[in-house]
């Protein structure tokens, strides 16, 4: 890890703000692992309820995805599925029961965890980022998995702060390849002083606020819960729509001008590590 990288780490959240963030996220992660203990009991996934995936009357998501969802908000980076996903894991639910048993395997290498027939349910194959956010919901206390589901952000975060080389992708699995990289990254981490003891929720949301992904997305699905690449929206879009609101809501109560609003639009596009403590900063000036 270069001297820049350790930079940000140690300014990293001075307010405290994320990591409380994640200790609330964590809690949700605890009740949701009592309420599916598939770790500490294998065979209480046969318990598994189609109601606790998705509910059809009236149309809704089942408590195990909720509780997924809930926990990964902090990340703000996870992508979002049509329900239509989780009614065809109802629809086969033995078929996901299966898949949980080799997810929470503990003779299983994450390699094979990932590279499991997930895509025997349609809508799991693709990158199999809904499989990868199960797997470490499962393997969460291990510290050998990070929840960072999509491979080519796992790339861009090795080649941020690792010394390993990427190698040549041809010749691994999908599971052996994020496997390698997410191995790349625990290690960078735990060798460093200052991030070594993070929790790994909270070092990789400092992955995710420092070094933003170029493709960093929020994803839509088609009625057939597949990838939709016609609806795509980058996160990053969406982040900066809401900071224009918010200049807009400044200058509309005489707080800023217009020539303010273009420099604060401009530091927020060119200095992607000063937007958290600028939106915070403006969200104070309006409410003052």
């Amino acid at each position: 890890m270069d001297n820049s990288v350790a930079a940000k780490a140690s300014s990293y959240d001075k307010n405290g703000l994320v990591k409380t963030e994640i200790q609330k996220a964590l809690g949700s992660l605890k009740d949701f692992r009592s309420k599916f203990p598939f770790t500490e009991n294998s065979n209480s996934i046969d318990m598994l309820q189609p109601d606790d995936i998705y509910r059809v009357n009236p149309d809704a998501t089942g408590p195990f995805f909720n509780y997924l969802d809930y926990y990964f908000k902090p990340l703000g980076h996870q992508t979002i599925y049509s329900p239509n996903i989780y009614y065809k894991i109802r629809m086969q639910i033995e078929d996901f029961k299966s898949l949980l048993y080799v997810a929470v395997d503990k003779k299983k290498s994450l390699a094979e965890k990932v590279n499991a027939p997930w895509e025997k349910i349609k809508g799991l194959g693709d990158d199999k980022q809904l499989a990868k956010k199960i797997i470490f919901c499962f393997t969460y206390e291990n510290e050998t998995v990070l929840p960072i589901f999509s491979t080519n952000h796992l790339r861009f975060f090795v080649t941020k702060i690792a010394a390993a080389p990427i190698l040549a992708t041809k010749f691994y699995s999908l599971g052996e390849e994020y496997e390698y990289l997410t191995s790349e990254l625990i290690k960078t981490k735990n060798s460093n002083s200052v991030i070594g003891s993070w929790e790994t929720t909270y070092f990789t949301r400092f992955l995710y606020d420092s070094f933003p992904p170029p493709d960093r997305e929020v994803v839509s699905s088609d009625s057939h819960g597949g990838r939709n690449p016609h609806n795509v929206v980058t996160e990053e879009q969406l982040e900066l729509g809401a900071f224009v609101k918010l200049l807009g809501e400044l200058q509309k109560k005489g707080k800023i001008n217009g020539e303010q609003f273009r420099a604060h639009r401009e530091v927020w596009v060119n200095q992607p590590q000063d937007r958290r403590n600028l939106t915070e900063r403006l969200k104070t000036l309006l409410n003052q």
